[in-house]
């Protein structure tokens, strides 16, 4: 990991005739390190035979059976037009299954998508083991707590 303080007051110094404004801007970095970890996510859930973001929303259903659509949106931090699709297709394998009670869309797991609650918690075990590797426990630890903390900073 750079230098703390040098990369916190590294002021843009470049012109529009190199790259090196892109070494220094959050927008980009932040879709590099996006495409690293979605390509890494991909292959520890590709056993599962779900995309992460499915692998993940299950897995929210199984430890909260009963969970509403809303709280679901507001974890996965997507809109709840993207959760019904992801929920619609779950449905379609047969994964998940919606209630209504009353005005409230509720979310269960199947008795086939608890099945895949221990493959699903062992390819989010591989992916952090993964990533833990190439930048190390504590680097890894740090960037989460970092990013976690910036996301919220720029949301509000």
């Amino acid at each position: 990991m750079p230098d703390e303080q040098q990369t916190h007051n590294a002021p843009e110094q470049s012109s529009d005739h190199d790259d090196s404004f892109l070494h220094t801007c959050l927008y980009f970095t932040t879709n590099r390190l996006n495409r690293a970890i979605t390509r890494m996510a991909d292959e520890a859930f590709a056993t599962t035979g779900l995309t992460p973001a499915y692998g993940y929303l299950i897995r929210l259903v199984i430890g909260q059976p009963g969970i509403t659509q809303k709280e679901l949106s507001e974890k996965l931090y997507i809109t709840p037009s993207t959760l019904t699709r992801f929920i619609d297709k779950l449905e379609g394998k047969r994964l998940v299954e919606r209630k209504v009670q009353g005005k409230t869309v509720l979310v269960y797991p199947t008795e086939q998508g608890k099945q895949l609650g221990p493959s699903l918690r062992e390819a989010s075990k591989r992916l952090k083991e993964t990533y833990e590797a190439l930048l190390g426990k504590e680097a890894a630890v740090l960037l989460t707590g970092y990013q976690e903390e910036s996301s919220q900073k720029l949301e509000s």
